[in-house]
């Protein structure tokens, strides 16, 4: 396997644990009442995955430019892995939740009284940092996986159009990379199509998934809402987004084609 598929497969991994990290934030906000707070320091964290995910695309079109050349008009199985390793990551972000947890909820508790992002970086790589980090090492406990079926007041729609929205965005990117396999004379129009694809998931997003979110988040900060009704729902979405990495097996090749179909007509 190429060294560039290599470093795509980590960087997808990575890429697809933050996204899942991502709904403990909402925990944290609600648990320390400071939630802009809480958002603002983990899109310090967003910036690492924003990077990775600039470099994932042209890592990958590179392996498929080199297959091009070398006449090989399909690598499938490249993409499959890629797939598993967001399936992958998804899992790895959500077990770690608990931890991200943790160390969240202090980072926002030192950064309210010290107002500092670099102290935060230096307390949080100190010795006392790291052994606070070792500290908060925790994995979901048996009985959060056994009460989740208990529960029956899950709104699914949400938990569908964020299966879908998971499984659309998954595959944006690789499905308009592998799109220059099916028309290799318009490889550079597919590759630029990723926005239409993103912006199926985007209208998903911000029309059904979001505002519900946020809705309980405010609802919970009110007391209207129990904290422990709202982390089973963001348990659920957890579990969408993976359900939505393995969706994302079945959508590959038919998004390829219609990115390579709309590459040749636009």
């Amino acid at each position: 396997m190429a060294t560039q598929v290599i470093i795509v497969l980590v960087l997808t991994m990575f890429i697809n644990g933050m996204t899942t990290l991502s709904y403990a934030v909402r925990l944290v906000g609600v648990k320390t009442g400071r939630i802009a707070i809480t958002f603002s320091l983990f899109n310090i964290v967003v910036l690492l995955s924003r990077t990775a995910n600039t470099l994932q695309a042209p890592l990958l079109a590179k392996t498929v430019e080199q297959d091009l050349k070398q006449g090989v008009s399909s690598n499938v199985a490249i993409f499959r892995y890629i797939l598993l390793s967001c399936t992958a990551g998804a899992i790895l972000g959500a077990l770690l939740i608990p931890t991200f947890q943790r160390l969240l909820t202090k980072a926002v508790s030192h950064f309210s009284v010290h107002k500092s992002i670099p102290k935060l970086f230096y307390v949080g790589l100190s010795g006392a940092g790291m052994q606070f980090v070792k500290e908060s090492m925790r994995m979901p406990t048996k009985e959060q996986f056994l009460e989740l079926p208990a529960h029956r007041d899950i709104p699914w729609r949400v938990f569908i159009y964020n299966v879908l929205a998971s499984a659309i965005i998954t595959i944006a990117v690789l499905s308009c990379v592998y799109a220059a396999y099916l028309n290799p004379e318009y490889r550079t129009t597919a590759s630029n199509l990723s926005g239409v694809i993103n912006g199926i998931a985007t209208v998903l997003m911000v029309l059904f998934i979001d505002p519900h979110l946020s809705i309980l988040t405010d609802d919970v900060v009110l007391g209207r809402f129990s904290q422990g009704a709202f982390r089973r729902f963001v348990s659920y979405m957890v579990i969408a987004r993976i359900v939505g990495t393995i969706l994302a097996q079945l959508l590959l090749l038919p998004c390829a084609q219609l990115i390579a179909w709309l590459a040749e007509k636009v």
